[in-house]
């Protein structure tokens, strides 16, 4: 019953938003995605197209009070289909994820498929000028086992900013984000929040170069967490339709991981 009401509520939103169309993509424009970094572009797949934008693997590493933890993920994989000129609609899946702990001579890991997250995006009108921007509502589906997920339904709202200065290289985006998290003891939802601010540099036609700062805030009944990362990221483009990419993020407080690394490709047909 969640499953169908959060599906539903997505429906909804995508339909209010349907009226607010964007200049539209094409495929003549170069591919467009979500990776690298964490936060999200305001550009859709162009009506009739698939994209596929896969994270071959992804690691991080945390290291506090004398217990050691990563976690390794392999074939994060977001599924794309441009639904109209303006909107697409969106699988992420993860096949495989491993995480190992070591304190105090205790060895422990887990291993298996993540949670399923199903999305919409939304380009929104802002006319000609250097702003952009887009909705971008999920829902998460508990897929993954009860060591590597909470098993419940959560979602949030995702709204991609973006703004090019001048005629420059240059450009600035924001991703701002709110979410009904599920509270630790099970027995309920509060709210979550996140943010990323990142400056955009063309370096050439293919290559793209990025830094960006991100925090989250979980306002759990049991304890707020807080978790900040100083993170940067280039992406080269293989033609048209293929990316390269791969990142670096440096956890700024107890919460975060140290440090993650990452790689992936996407592609667009």
């Amino acid at each position: 019953m969640k499953v169908a009401f959060a599906t539903l509520s997505l429906g909804a939103i995508a339909a209010a938003a349907w009226p607010a169309l964007a200049l539209a993509g094409t495929m003549s424009d170069p591919i467009c995605t979500d990776r690298p970094g964490k936060g999200s572009a305001t550009c859709t797949v162009p009506r009739g197209h698939f994209q596929i934008e896969t994270g071959l693997a992804d690691w991080s590493l945390t290291k506090a009070a004398g217990e050691r933890d990563t976690e390794l993920d392999l074939g994060a994989t977001a599924i794309k289909y441009g639904v109209t000129d303006h909107m697409h609609i969106e699988l992420d899946v993860v096949p495989l994820i491993r995480t190992t702990s070591r304190a105090a001579g205790i060895h422990d890991h887990a291993s298996g498929v993540g949670d399923t997250l199903v999305r919409v995006k939304q380009e929104l009108a802002l006319g000609d000028g250097p702003w952009s921007a887009a909705l971008y509502p999920y829902v998460k589906l508990p897929t993954a086992s009860h060591r590597l997920g909470n098993g419940k339904v959560e979602g949030g709202l995702v709204v991609p900013l973006g703004l090019a200065l001048g005629k420059s290289q240059w450009s600035l985006s924001a991703t701002p984000e709110v979410d009904a998290a599920a509270d630790a003891d099970g027995h309920g939802y509060h709210p979550a929040m996140a943010q990323v601010f990142a400056l955009g540099w063309q370096a050439s036609d293919a290559l793209n170069l990025s830094a960006e700062v991100w925090g989250s805030w979980d306002w759990d009944p049991a304890g707020t967490t807080r978790k900040a990362s100083l993170d940067g990221s280039a992406a080269y483009r293989l033609g048209s339709n293929t990316q390269l990419d791969g990142g670096a993020n440096f956890g700024l407080n107890r919460n975060t991981a140290d440090i993650e690394l990452y790689g992936g490709v996407s592609t667009r047909f």
